[in-house]
């Protein structure tokens, strides 16, 4: 006999609003539907009744994890369209600060997959890498999330010497719980039996759903705009994209951790070499004149994309945000197909969903 069990939109495994309906027989989900919409609040509409300074603080609302990678996305698109030339310096600030969100955001979430599978010392031992993170954003901008550090023509704050070696020694302090925590995602027995074969999400089926982002990578398919299409300073950094080929929960852990190390090397790369002069262009911002832009933005758990429209006015003229959530969120009945009702959390949960961003 088949039952319809509910999952959400409240439910103690998802932080965020999303309903999703589970067709079982037994134990096993043959079919699944998912519905989101919940969480709506309007700020597309919104911006279009602020200036270009009071929208980086609103759609920096957009998400809390993803802070800075939403006004990164909007500054970039008000920049080309007032053909700003951002001092590379405030750009290198830029890329640490995305990088930096990119960790918070990975060890969050590994976390969280660590809490679902009930392997809760390591949630705890995952957490206390991801506090340092934080204690880094903390030091650069004053805040663990919601950094405030993108101002239209660069940065807003300043990394100074003392600063940039403490971030790096902080760094450093990182790479020995990062590898242990590795070495149990790899070696494990626990981890492996609740990850491996879970939630397969093959790479022919992540193509024709255009998935996006980390979920994307660990079903196979090599997709960065970071690599595809460099933005601000990214093409002056070495560093690899990370791409498993199983599918599965465990390689969507696996492919985060792998990441972790290469923003890491990213960040590295940029406090190094920061170069000198301004991060800003001060008082020398142009007017904003009639026109639009799309900018991408690889933010951790995917591409974010923002068109925006000016009229010359003072005001956005229209805004869209396209996110991450929106490509990966269609894949989740799939992968729910032939799993079983233990696992729907677990699988539901391993896109990184980030509600809030889709349903703006």
């Amino acid at each position: 006999m088949g039952y319809t069990i509910p999952i959400g939109p409240y439910h103690p495994s998802l932080e965020e609003p999303i309903h999703a309906k589970l067709y079982t027989e037994g134990e096993v989900i043959k079919d699944a539907e998912v519905f989101i919409g919940y969480n709506h609040r309007g700020i597309e509409k919104l911006a279009t009744e602020r200036n270009f300074i009071q929208t980086l603080t609103l759609v920096e609302r957009v998400c809390g994890i993803c802070s800075h990678s939403h006004p990164f996305a909007y500054a970039m698109a008000i920049e080309n369209i007032a053909q700003m030339e951002v001092p590379k310096r405030g750009q290198y600030i830029r890329v640490i600060m995305a990088e930096l969100e990119r960790l918070h955001s990975h060890y969050l979430w590994i976390g969280l997959a660590c809490h679902l599978i009930g392997y809760d010392s390591l949630f705890m031992y995952v957490w206390n890498a991801r506090e340092r993170i934080m204690d880094i954003l903390e030091e650069i901008s004053g805040n663990r999330v919601n950094y405030g550090m993108v101002i239209i023509g660069g940065s807003r704050r300043d990394i100074d010497d003392e600063k940039r070696k403490k971030i790096l020694n902080m760094l450093d302090d990182l790479i020995e719980p990062h590898n242990r925590m590795k070495d149990i995602f790899l070696n494990d027995k626990t981890a492996a039996l609740r990850t491996k074969g879970v939630g397969v999400l093959p790479k022919d089926v992540a193509e024709r759903m255009g998935t996006i982002g980390p979920h994307a990578r660990a079903s196979g398919v090599n997709v960065d705009v970071r690599k595809d299409a460099p933005y601000s300073c990214y093409d002056e950094f070495d560093f690899n994209v990370p791409v498993l080929n199983e599918g599965d929960v465990w390689a969507r852990v696996v492919v985060r951790v792998l990441e972790i190390e290469e923003s890491i090397k990213i960040i590295k790369q940029a406090l190094e070499n920061l170069p000198e002069g301004p991060i800003n262009l001060g008082n020398k911002l142009p007017k904003v004149p009639a026109g639009e832009f799309t900018a991408r933005h690889e933010a951790p758990r995917g591409q974010v994309v923002y068109y925006v429209v000016t009229d010359g006015g003072q005001t956005n003229y229209r805004i869209s945000i396209h996110v991450p959530t929106f490509k990966t969120a269609p894949t989740v009945p799939y992968m729910l197909k032939n799993n079983t009702i233990a696992d729907a959390g677990l699988i539901i949960a391993s896109i990184d969903p980030c509600f809030s961003c889709l349903d703006r």
